[in-house]
């Protein structure tokens, strides 16, 4: 196995996106890229290309009937496929489908090689509900890694660990009476902000019911506040021993971001990386691959998805 880390970059990939002036515009690929360069990193990466998902593939975790409503939309190029935030652009249908199939990518080679870590920067799509589109996301890639690492790989126990401002309720509600797709997501309180989800009490229901871990956030809150409720994600991990890392690593949780309340700096993500890696290591044969996720402010994006990519490389 290589000792370097796996980072997806690429035209197919950057393409997912909605134009100006919506926030997740197409210029957050090349933005985290160009900051990438800067680091000097680049002798501890090897960079991949892209993969397309296939039908079959997004019909791991979608409905037929949704997948066709994307594919109809996104050829007409209009309206919108949620109550406002998605819209239905011209292609939008194979740009997701691009996500899809990337993280895929980034599943087979942290399994098969080189690599044991690896970043796909467009991804993290987690609002995505297994039959809608919601929050800027078509389709969710995350929760088709989780199907295809069961059905593909074999691997049961897959732990999503999620600290994007936004709770990831694609991922919660797409598996909350699933006892092996372990769940924890540290997030800004749903009274403050979309989706307005994740309450502490929701842990899952019928047979996963105490299975699964919501930590809402206040808004205001720093990088010291984020410390003391990662020991209890942490320790989530070391309990619930899983066999393979999905890391959303959304940069809108830091401060500054235009449309979210927290006032993480990058260090929290630098350091949430790290402390997966280690987990990865103990319980997954190394196996973790992130997702950029949310993030709004470009220059946050840029730093905190890099201190991540930083510390799968530290760790390796």
């Amino acid at each position: 196995m290589s000792d370097k880390v796996l980072v997806y970059r690429g035209k197919a990939l950057a393409g997912y996106g909605f134009g100006e002036p919506h926030p997740f515009g197409h210029d957050r690929h090349d933005v985290f890229q160009d900051e990438l360069a800067r680091t000097g990193l680049d002798g501890w990466i090897e960079y991949a290309e892209p993969r397309h998902a296939s039908v079959e593939d997004l019909l791991l975790f979608h409905t037929a009937d949704y997948v066709d409503k994307v594919s109809r939309m996104s050829a007409e190029g209009k309206g919108y496929l949620d109550e406002g935030d998605t819209p239905a652009m011209p292609g939008i249908f194979d740009a997701a489908s691009d996500v899809v199939g990337t993280t895929m990518a980034a599943v087979d080679a942290v399994i098969e090689g080189p690599s044991t870590r690896a970043f796909v920067p467009i991804a993290g799509l987690h609002h995505a509900a297994r039959d809608a589109a919601a929050g800027f996301c078509v389709f969710n890639d995350c929760g088709v890694a989780a199907e295809y690492l069961r059905r593909r790989h074999g691997i049961r126990r897959v732990a999503y660990v999620d600290i994007d401002a936004h709770h990831g309720n694609g991922m919660y509600y797409g598996f909350e009476d699933d006892p092996d797709l372990l769940f924890a997501d540290v997030h800004e309180d749903g009274r403050f902000l979309y989706p307005g989800t994740g309450a502490a009490e929701e842990t899952g229901t019928g047979p996963a019911r105490g299975t699964k871990l919501n930590i809402p956030m206040a808004p205001g809150a720093d990088d010291d506040d984020f410390r003391r409720v990662w020991q209890l994600v942490e320790a989530y991990v070391e309990d619930t021993k899983p066999e393979f890392i999905l890391f959303q690593c959304g940069a809108d949780s830091l401060e500054g971001d235009p449309i979210t309340h927290l006032c993480y700096s990058e260090l929290a993500h630098a350091e949430a990386a790290a402390a997966l890696c280690r987990l990865a290591d103990r319980y997954c044969e190394g196996r973790i691959v992130a997702t950029g996720g949310g993030g709004y402010n470009r220059r946050n994006l840029a730093r905190a998805w890099t201190r991540v990519v930083q510390s799968f490389i530290e760790t390796g």
